[in-house]
């Protein structure tokens, strides 16, 4: 039974509730929980600054248990964090950290919503956050989700005050207050209200106080609720919820514990009434709130009653007669028309109405065993070229379905009914319908759709802001006659496919540029005028013919070009081309690669990421790169490994001209260690690699020996040795956030500021992010400190950077962002971590002392 259908598709907007998604749950626990969802009218809105900030055994309590519409507003993607199980960055590491929150809410039961903000590195003031994060743009977006959730209580996980130690966690407080009553103000942000949306007052803000660590701002006079309870339907309690929840976080190390019993949450009142005995004091939560909504309270009542276990479809002609009730004209309607002056009323009727009828739709659809989704026979497609959609559908039970609609983008064609049939629909069989769309849009997702500050994201317009994924997404829409009325639903397209180790996988559908140009290298490094092959790697989705190129660039010499005809979807190839500065003067210039396809041009990439606790991802970033001709000199050669978290650094060392060797524990404990001019370990090694406490000892003895050995940062927790170095030290958790702050050299006599490389206050220009992370203090006088340096306004130290001799080697051990500066280019970075790795021979005329 297939029948196609050519479709031009009008992507179109939907807000996060209501936009399109795979088949929700359907079994008998999801069925139950929402049965009790439908009967409860509230909502409650978490806010914070990033992914993992958020307290998810509240979000799991008052979703399952309470069963409020409940929603968590992250400001940021977590951008700026670390990542423990990869070497992605800034904005990839938003991407994965976005999913993983999503993951999060998929267990708690709660929504994800976002702004525009981007988590820029750790802040140490709330000043300096919203400045790089533009206040009033953040704001809005706060507002813009606030009078769209429309919640009735808004509970901050952070004070105002500075406890939560982040300036982006005291940033959302204050920016919260602030959002609490911009929202309920018609002159705040009323360019909002041409876009369906009205002033919206919730009825408080409290903050949800906390004891972290040595921080206890929790007290027994304080609002408290206990939400260790344990769920009978769902056969967990929310604190073993909370710890799947959390432990999705994944790239943070949040892997939590399941903990059962008692567990309490408090409260203290910011804005609003206090309450007294319930969390929604003054608040109607029942069917009574909305005009003649308490006979549907009943109704439903009387439905849950008779509900059989053993037979859900039964309960769906109930279901079906319910929702006519929850879909009255209210327009018509005498009990609407009463109150139709009163301020607030029609729209607390058209919210509830919207939110309750989808819910009552899902129901509907799990009852009756009806299961459909949407499928693309592969993985990516490119921009304007057609895609044939198989719409599957099933049920297990005989149903009075008389007509089935399937469209997308508003257009349809109704499946034809035979003529006297009692279900077109038959029991126990899949049916598989085909339509056929032109796609009108990249996948790229909304907030890398164009390049953006520090700060925040660059939005194409304000009202795009708050769904953690692209809202115009691919969708279709199933529509169902059942009893003579009509539900609709909407699914995502998605891609399926069978791995012979997971199984069944859904994946995002990628829909492409026509080519992709992606570079080897974000950044090629020159210390002379040299040239250099740079290679670009092209990929076709579709028939293409073309040429690719690279935009003249002042200052370099390029020669190359490549024409390219009768390329096949999935056809790869590769471009080179030869670049080199016209002269040894430092020069910094952005690579830009055009490809013109099909008579179009189109200048991007291909990025996919994967890993197993997440959807794929795939972007297509700026076919970009940066040239960087600087005056860098290089001792040794041969450089060896140890991973760590996962950084880009060998790559960046290999850039310059070092050959770079992974170690395994078997070379480190075996092998002739000797052969490495310099061995460096990655960031948080010592916080990730349980062997390096057994890997110590030789690694000790290599620096005795002779060798210089570099250890890049690590977190003050959970260190697998605190005898990192060959005498001691302590990390700290002090760092230097102020990326321009200034640098004081204390020893200028220093080999690590003269070999190869002079140093000077040049080198500390142009940093990005941050200076130093988790620096040292306590520090054995047998370690020379030769910098200096602190954020404005704040005690300087010397903890960033420490060597010193040991036996005839050496031992240096960095919290400066190498990791970060390395990849991005940053001249004066490579120069001072080339000296790092140089230990300069004994006649070079420098040495330690002063």
């Amino acid at each position: 039974m297939k029948r196609t259908l050519l479709l031009s598709l009008a992507l179109f907007l939907v807000f996060q509730n209501i936009h399109a998604q795979t088949a929700p749950p359907s079994d008998m626990g999801s069925i139950k929980q929402n049965f009790k969802k439908l009967n409860v009218l509230g909502s409650v809105l978490y806010v914070a600054a990033h992914p993992d900030d958020e307290n998810t055994r509240l979000l799991a309590y008052l979703a399952q248990e309470k069963h409020y519409r409940t929603g968590y507003l992250s400001l940021t993607r977590g951008d700026g964090g670390q990542n423990l199980i990869g070497n992605e960055q800034s904005e990839l590491l938003g991407l994965i950290r976005t999913q993983e929150l999503l993951a999060a809410r998929r267990m708690d039961g709660a929504e994800q919503f976002f702004s525009r903000a981007t988590d820029f590195g750790f802040s140490k003031n709330p000043e300096e956050t919203l400045k790089f994060w533009d206040k009033d743009k953040v704001l809005g977006d706060m507002v813009w989700v606030i009078r769209q959730f429309r919640p009735d209580v808004m509970i901050c996980r952070f004070p105002t005050t500075g406890e939560g130690g982040h300036g982006n966690h005291t940033a959302s407080a204050i920016l919260a207050q602030e959002a609490f009553s911009a929202a309920a103000d018609p002159k705040r942000y009323p360019e909002q209200l041409k876009h369906g949306v009205t002033p919206w007052q919730a009825k408080r803000l409290l903050w949800n106080t906390f004891n972290f660590g040595n921080t206890n701002t929790t007290s027994e006079d304080q609002f408290k609720l206990n939400v260790g309870g344990y769920n009978p339907i769902l056969g967990k309690s929310y604190g073993e919820i909370a710890a799947e929840s959390r432990s999705n976080h994944k790239t943070q190390g949040f892997g939590s514990a399941r903990q059962r019993g008692d567990a309490f949450e408090y409260f203290k009142t910011i804005l609003g009434d206090a309450p007294k005995t319930d969390l929604m004091d003054g608040v109607t939560t029942t069917w009574a709130r909305i005009p003649g909504g308490a006979p549907i309270g009943e109704e439903l009542a009387a439905i849950r009653k008779n509900f059989n276990d053993d037979a859900p479809e039964a309960s769906v002609p109930a279901l079906i007669k319910l929702l006519d009730k929850v879909d009255m004209d209210f327009v018509n309607d005498k009990a609407m028309q009463t109150v139709r002056l009163k301020a607030g009323a029609v729209e607390e009727y058209t919210y509830w109405h919207k939110q309750k009828a989808k819910e009552l739709k899902d129901l509907i659809a799990a009852c009756a065993g009806l299961w459909f989704e949407s499928y693309a026979p592969e993985a990516s497609y490119a921009v304007s070229d057609k895609l044939d959609i198989r719409a599957q559908l099933f049920t297990p039970n005989k149903l009075p379905i008389s007509k089935i609609v399937i469209s997308a983008g508003g257009e349809s064609v109704p499946v034809t009914v035979t003529q006297g049939s009692e279900s077109i629909l038959a029991p126990g069989q899949l049916r598989t319908e085909q339509l056929q769309v032109v796609l009108k849009k990249l996948s790229q997702p909304y907030w890398l759709e164009t390049a953006h500050p520090i700060g925040s994201y660059t939005l194409a317009n304000d009202t795009l802001a708050g769904p953690p994924e692209n809202a115009d997404a691919l969708t279709i829409k199933f529509e169902f006659t059942i009893d003579g009325k009509s539900l609709s639903f909407y699914r995502k397209v998605m891609y399926k496919y069978v791995d012979p180790a997971r199984g069944e996988i859904y994946q995002p559908l990628e829909i492409t540029p026509p080519v992709t140009a992606s570079l080897a290298e974000k950044v090629y490094v020159y210390n002379n005028s040299v040239p250099q092959i740079v290679q670009v790697k092209l990929k076709s989705f579709t028939n293409a013919s073309g040429n690719v190129s690279i935009k003249p660039i002042a200052g370099w010499k390029i020669t190359g070009a490549a024409d390219f005809a009768d390329k096949k979807k999935g056809d790869e190839w590769t471009a080179s081309f030869t670049i080199a500065p016209t002269s040894n003067k430092s020069n910094i210039a952005n690579l830009d690669v055009i490809v013109t396809a099909n008579g179009k041009t189109f200048s991007q990439g291909l990025l996919n990421i994967k890993y197993n606790h997440i959807p794929a991802i795939t972007i297509f970033p700026p076919a970009q790169a940066k040239l960087v001709n600087i005056d860098l000199k290089i001792a040794g050669k041969r450089i060896g490994y140890i991973a760590g978290a996962g950084d880009l650094v060998p790559d960046a060392l290999r850039e310059v001209g070092y050959e770079v060797h992974q170690l395994s524990e078997g070379e480190i404990i075996n092998g002739d260690l000797s052969i490495y001019d310099a061995i460096v370990i990655g960031v948080r090694a010592y916080n990730v690699n349980q062997r390096l406490a057994y890997e110590q000892p030789k690694l000790m003895e290599y620096v005795k020996n002779g060798g210089n050995l570099v250890v890049q940062y690590n977190n003050n927790n959970g260190l697998v040795t605190k005898a990192i170095g060959p005498y001691p030290f302590q990390v700290v958790n002090q760092r230097v956030t102020t990326e321009d702050s200034p640098v004081t050299i204390l020893d200028k006599d220093s080999p690590v500021l003269n070999y190869p490389n002079k140093i000077t206050q040049q080198d500390f220009s142009d940093w990005i992010q941050e200076r130093s992370v988790y620096m040292v203090s306590n520090i054995d006088p047998q370690y020379k400190t030769p910098l200096q340096m602190g954020d404005p306004g704040e005690a300087q130290s010397n903890g960033s950077l420490i060597v010193a001799d040991y036996g005839a080697g050496r031992f240096v051990y960095t919290s400066l962002v190498f990791f970060r500066e390395l990849p991005a280019g940053v001249p004066g970075a490579y120069r001072l971590f080339v000296n790092l790795l140089s230990k300069p021979p004994k006649t070079a005329g420098v040495g330690y002392s002063k």
